[in-house]
């Protein structure tokens, strides 16, 4: 296999996530124009919100790991190679990063319903150094 071709990937995949592909693959573009759009319209990245996120994208990334396991039906004692690993952290950093953007997505609607947008503003300097 010389070249590169996006379809024989998609038939790699495919076979091995079966039936979870096709979901999988819209909820990545779910995920990622919900994300986009939360920062659109927060103007930026909340600090807090993405700590939240990035402690839950830890579990993520061993529930990758974990489904992995169950979906090919192999063990930890399986793993041989050197690409094995590679293959591994792989999928620890997906679900890692799927995690954490859907966790920052579920964090940003929770905000959203709880405060209103004229809380949300900082106040004024003026007020700010009186207190």
């Amino acid at each position: 296999m010389k070249d590169l071709d996006v379809f024989v990937l998609v038939a790699v995949f495919q076979e091995m996530l079966g039936w979870l592909f096709w979901p999988l693959v819209i909820l990545v573009v779910l995920g990622l124009v919900g994300f986009v759009g939360v920062i659109v319209r927060d103007r930026g990245i909340y600090a807090r919100r993405f700590v939240i996120a990035e402690l839950v994208g830890v579990a993520g990334g061993f529930f990758g790991i974990w489904l992995m396991l169950t979906i090919t039906s192999s063990q930890l004692s399986d793993i041989g190679g050197p690409i094995d690993w590679v293959l591994m952290v792989v999928i620890w950093l997906a679900g890692a990063i799927g995690a954490a953007v859907v966790a920052y997505i579920g964090l940003a609607a929770l905000d959203s319903t709880r405060r209103s947008p004229v809380a949300q503003r900082a106040p004024p300097l003026e007020a700010a150094s009186r207190a």
